[in-house]
């Protein structure tokens, strides 16, 4: 049996010694088994923003350098121009949020009961899967009838849908009546804009979130959350970044609802990261080689761009172009091909996004960077704060 040791560089992270040696010699990405408690941690919540900074742009950032001294600066999302270079390139999502939130009822008969849907992931023309609550009382074969939330009880624009199959974890197989494009035309005219569960457990989508919870980039629907990163950008500081050479390359990952979900696994090991899909074009593999040939660097706005670039980027951290599914998991020790510098927001405790922001600049870095954060008094989550975010090379196996 391999044996099993915590090495020094990787606090709780525990690797056999085989992935020890692959270590090393620097050829292994994802090797690590984590204990989930190491990301854990009590935010007051008032930390939780409901609404954006207003205007976007006026959010605050944290600058974090794990080899910085000192590693944390307290700055604003419009300094961002005074950390990049000319020849840099900014990575943006580009997905677009569908008005994912449904309303309506259960169709039993003389009977009705009031069901709250979140379409998750297309999976055919006319189906989705979804979570629904209640969950336990629908049957297959059922039939919900969907609406606009204020139009439940009345006449106005309906669309039906067939549960086909129940999953175990609250999630249900739609079918619906209608199909392509009409579907997807009348998700957009019925629904509501799919908020995160600590938004709106604490207040019901409105209509500033139809533009509250788009990003600037918004332009190909298929996301179920937003690319949060990039809620703070605004044309004056796109114009602000051009203005200093940079340059804004836009990838595609249509974000699902994993990314709110707490693991709750003890370590990584038992962790089944959800699969999103996403593309890299031709152009934009070009574009990033280009600029790390000439010496600049790769910025993610957002895990999800970071993500995507990993799942784009050869071994050699060159790009190539790629469409398709990605469920990469990305952990303390994992070696990073794509990304220079990382932009993204404070994240949930026990999330996959709070492990990549642990991963790319060092678990103690980041525990530190939160605890500074609610000491200062910085916003959390979606609609919160953001920070940027530079790398721990020893601690990525670099």
């Amino acid at each position: 049996m391999v044996g099993l040791f915590q090495a020094d560089s990787f606090a709780g992270v525990f690797v056999d010694r085989d992935a020890a040696t692959a270590i090393a010699a620097g050829s292994l990405a994802i090797f690590a088994i984590v204990r989930v408690d190491l990301f854990d941690f009590d935010l007051p919540p008032e930390r939780i923003a409901l609404r954006p900074a207003e205007p976007r742009d006026a959010a605050r950032l944290l600058i974090v350098r794990p080899h910085g001294s000192p590693p944390f600066e307290d700055r604003a999302i419009l300094d961002l121009p005074d950390f990049f270079a000319p020849g840099d390139v900014l990575a943006v999502n580009d997905t677009r949020v569908i008005r994912a939130g449904l309303c309506g009822f259960r169709v039993r008969g003389k009977t009705s009961a009031r069901i709250e849907a979140t379409l998750v992931r297309r999976e055919g023309a006319a189906l989705w899967r979804a979570y629904v609550r209640p969950a336990k009382k629908l049957k297959q074969g059922e039939v919900i009838r969907f609406a606009a939330a204020n139009s439940l009880e009345s006449s106005a624009e309906s669309l039906d849908a067939e549960v086909v199959s129940k999953g175990d974890e609250g999630d249900v197989l739609l079918k619906f009546v209608l199909s392509g494009e009409q579907l997807g035309t009348a998700i957009e005219r019925i629904g509501q804009m799919p908020l995160p569960p600590y938004i709106s457990s604490r207040r019901r989508p409105d209509r500033r979130d139809t533009q509250d919870y788009q990003t600037l980039f918004a332009q190909k629907p298929g996301a179920v959350a937003a690319p949060t990163a990039s809620l703070h950008f605004t044309p004056r500081l796109a114009a602000a970044l051009a203005a200093r050479g940079v340059s804004i390359q836009r990838v595609t990952l249509h974000v699902g609802p994993g990314t709110f979900s707490p693991i709750k696994a003890k370590d990584t090991a038992d962790h089944k990261m959800h699969a999103e899909w996403g593309e890299v074009s031709q152009a934009a593999a070009g574009a990033f080689n280009r600029a790390r040939g000439s010496g600049g660097r790769i910025i993610a706005s957002g895990t999800t761009s970071l993500r995507i670039l990993e799942a784009a980027a050869r071994p050699d951290g060159r790009f190539e172009a790629f469409a398709g599914e990605t469920s990469i998991f990305i952990t303390p020790g994992y070696k990073f091909k794509a990304a220079d510098v990382l932009l993204t927001n404070f994240h949930l405790p026990r999330s996959t996004l709070f492990m990549l922001a642990a991963a790319f600049s060092g678990i103690e870095t980041m525990r530190a960077a939160y605890s500074h954060a609610i000491a200062e008094n910085y916003r959390f989550y979606s609609y919160g704060d953001a920070c940027l975010l530079f790398p721990a090379a020893t601690e990525n196996g670099a």
